[in-house]
């Protein structure tokens, strides 16, 4: 070996290896969800049962941000369970069908035409369909005691959790038109409601803040901010609200802290079609702007997010993304109408 041959070829082996390593790292399917929430599931449910080749890729763990929430009591067949245990059964559902659960961070999307590549940050996959279904996660204040409590009294859905605060006194966050619109949805349901509002007006619709403003349950803190969100192991307790132009700080007594400062869709690394808030923007059919790519649920465009209709989406995907796919060959699937 001291002619230097034998290194030469074995550079030359480990070249070719390293590149055997990399094609193998490229796998091909029919399809590929992006997120393991209530749409995904769904959607691996009908795409399993429809016999396609499936895989799913979810970043942190199974469930989405519903199974966060302590009690769900508007899915239909559960009268009362959590939100942990609801997509428990999602899961196992999808994994009697032989559902695959790989788990990574989706980068980006490449549209190869009958084929994309999906690039985690462990591997690229390929594909004939994508279904996104990646969620959206709620803005939060990032204030003292929010992650603890959350779950607990702090909520970033009063469609969700408002019934458990009938009579109670709870404390919203916000004053734009999501903030205006379910503050006046709790009002039926609490005793009492703190508004706090970094201004001095709301920024909602005129009509909305007239209601909202002659509503006699509500007390509205202006010029403030939440400095601290107070409990214990019953939860919620106490709110400490600080005034930011005088820096003035009070505590509120309270049961539920409701905050909504908006909402980030996780769409970052798809270049499909989007609304100005970064949701995918679809058609009846989940279709988004590049074809072969769907998306459902919270990630997308859509009036209302819970997790019955997060299940109707997941479902209307994996059927057009199943039609999609059988009419790759004859090429003659039809047009993307919106």
């Amino acid at each position: 070996m001291k002619n230097g041959k034998g290194v030469w070829l074995w550079q030359s082996h480990a070249v070719k290896s390293t590149s055997y390593r990399f094609r193998m790292e490229v796998n091909m399917y029919d399809l590929i969800i992006i997120g393991g929430g209530s749409a995904g599931l769904s959607a691996a449910i009908y795409a399993l049962r429809a016999k396609l080749n499936v895989i799913m890729i979810e970043k942190l763990g199974v469930g989405g941000q519903i199974a966060l929430s302590d009690v769900i009591e508007n899915y239909p067949g559960y009268r009362s369970i959590s939100g942990s245990e609801l997509m428990s059964k999602f899961e196992s559902h999808a994994k009697d069908f032989g559902l695959k659960i790989e788990f990574g961070a989706v980068e980006q999307i490449i549209d190869k035409g009958d084929v994309k590549v999906v690039k985690t940050d462990s591997k690229n996959l390929e594909t004939k369909a994508v279904i996104i279904a990646s969620g959206a996660q709620p803005k939060k204040l990032g204030v003292k005691g929010e992650d603890e409590l959350t779950g607990r009294g702090v909520s970033y859905c009063a469609t969700c959790d408002g019934p458990f605060y009938n009579n109670k006194d709870i404390v919203v966050v916000g004053g734009g038109d999501t903030a205006v619109k379910e503050t006046q949805y709790l009002s039926k349901i609490a005793n009492k409601i703190y508004l706090v509002h970094r201004r001095d007006r709301l920024r909602a619709e005129k009509i909305m803040q007239e209601k909202l403003l002659s509503n006699p349950k509500v007390e509205f803190l202006w010029n403030s901010a939440v400095d601290e969100i107070i409990g214990g192991k019953n939860g919620v307790e106490k709110v400490s609200v600080k005034n930011i132009q005088t820096n003035e700080k009070r505590e509120v007594k309270a049961e539920g802290v409701f905050v909504f400062v908006g909402i980030i869709p996780n769409t970052e690394f798809i270049n499909a079609e989007k609304d100005k808030g970064g949701f995918i923007i679809t058609n009846d059919r989940m279709e988004t702007s590049i074809k072969g790519v769907f998306a459902a649920g919270d990630c997308r465009n859509t009036p209302l997010r819970q997790v019955a209709t997060a299940v109707g989406d997941g479902a209307i995907a994996a059927v057009y993304a199943e039609e999609y796919i059988s009419h790759l060959e004859g090429k003659s699937y039809p047009k993307r109408t919106v």
